[in-house]
């Protein structure tokens, strides 16, 4: 392995370390109640280095969700490649991800993703944080849309629409109700909600 790749996979493997750490520390705590000090100590490593790997605190947390920030672009960029059309290929992916219980859609009620989503939503910073990664992702999706402002418009439809899904989705089943019920409506409401994208938007479709 050239040096390169292993520098790279030692500074991935330094973003896992810290994040999880510092996720570990918030869920037993609370976010506001542990420094970013009392992170690197925990993480063994300084207050200095531990800010070039995460700018603000709270991305100590997004990080585990950073994958899913440039994913719908992705996804168009790869189904305009084989000739599909991008909400064919972003419904589809969805649709996938409800399958798979990726916990991005909200579908999934394993212990600690709930108690990491708990955590997620019920910390106002963190809240805060999280839309301006729906920016970026909204940014992106535009971007492999054609970057204008009629892609612009379609991708804050588009990334809007996912996320009322997962949060409804993960609304369920905080409140108790069984995975597969939820999912069985869920899959339900992605096909109208792409339905109606797609009826809104014919030359995507």
């Amino acid at each position: 392995m050239s040096d390169t790749g292993l520098r790279e996979r030692k500074k991935r493997r330094m973003y896992q370390v810290v994040s999880d750490v510092a996720v570990r520390l918030f869920l037993e705590r609370g976010f506001d109640a542990v420094s970013v000090a009392e992170v690197a100590a925990a993480a063994e490593i300084s207050k200095p280095t531990l800010f070039r790997y995460f700018p603000a605190k709270e991305d100590l947390v997004l990080h585990r969700i950073a994958d899913h920030e440039r994913e719908a672009a992705e996804v168009v960029a790869g189904a305009r490649a084989e000739g599909v059309a991008p909400l064919a290929a972003l419904r589809r992916h969805f649709l996938d991800g409800l399958a798979a219980a990726d916990p991005i859609t909200g579908i999934n009620d394993h212990p600690q993703v709930r108690a990491f989503y708990a955590l997620l939503y019920g910390t106002p910073a963190l809240v805060a944080r999280l839309h301006a990664h729906l920016e970026r992702s909204e940014a992106a999706l535009a971007d492999a849309l054609g970057g204008d402002l009629d892609a612009r418009l379609a991708a804050g439809q588009i990334i809007a629409v996912r996320r009322i899904l997962a949060q409804e989705n993960w609304r369920r089943i905080t409140d108790g109700e069984p995975v597969e019920d939820v999912r069985t409506d869920a899959v339900a409401a992605a096909e109208r909600a792409f339905a109606v994208l797609g009826a809104g938007m014919p030359h995507l479709a």
